[in-house]
């Protein structure tokens, strides 16, 4: 959705529509949106600058970070934002970006499109780890089982070649 700041009459503009999820490019294989994507939000132009406010409301199919099944993850995700053109954008060369900054982009001016705006709130939303459960065992790391679907008794095998001697003792 791009949304024309130089026609746009009335502010603050209300929107809500959804993306198909081919619509919305995540950049990998890693995470797949499972369903359409659903925004809603709120766009107020000012003298200076536009400001977005909104939820995104999406579900992600990723990998389990420790056994690799699929998992299923929602995600809603607050977002505001303000646009401001090049030359109302601070000029220095070496200024120190506050936490406010973050929450700033530039723009032409002309229009604004939401898509992108989505595409990049879900990627920064994204969890770094997702686990199919909360209590998953992971892979095994001498045979590489699922350690959620079989018991391969891998580690108690397995001993300690600086501790080896000791079982002589016995």
């Amino acid at each position: 959705m791009i949304i024309d700041l130089v026609t746009l009459k009335n502010s603050p503009f209300n929107f809500e529509y959804s993306l198909a999820p081919d619509e919305v490019d995540m950049g990998s294989d890693e995470a797949k949106l499972k369903n359409a994507v659903e925004i809603k939000g709120e766009l107020t132009k000012h003298i200076a600058q536009t400001d977005i406010e909104g939820e995104i409301f999406a579900e992600i199919e990723v990998e389990c970070s420790r056994c690799l099944q699929t998992a299923d993850e929602r995600l809603t995700i607050p977002f505001s934002v303000s646009y401001v053109t090049p030359e109302l954008y601070t000029e220095e060369k070496e200024s120190e970006l506050g936490a406010d900054d973050l929450q700033v982009s530039i723009f032409d001016g002309a229009a604004i499109n939401i898509n992108e705006l989505v595409r990049e709130q879900i990627l920064l939303n994204t969890p770094e780890q997702i686990f199919c459960r909360e209590d998953c065992q992971g892979l095994c790391q001498q045979c590489g089982a699922n350690r959620n679907l079989i018991d391969c008794k891998c580690i108690e095998k397995e001993i300690d070649p600086r501790w080896a001697k000791l079982k002589e003792i016995k």
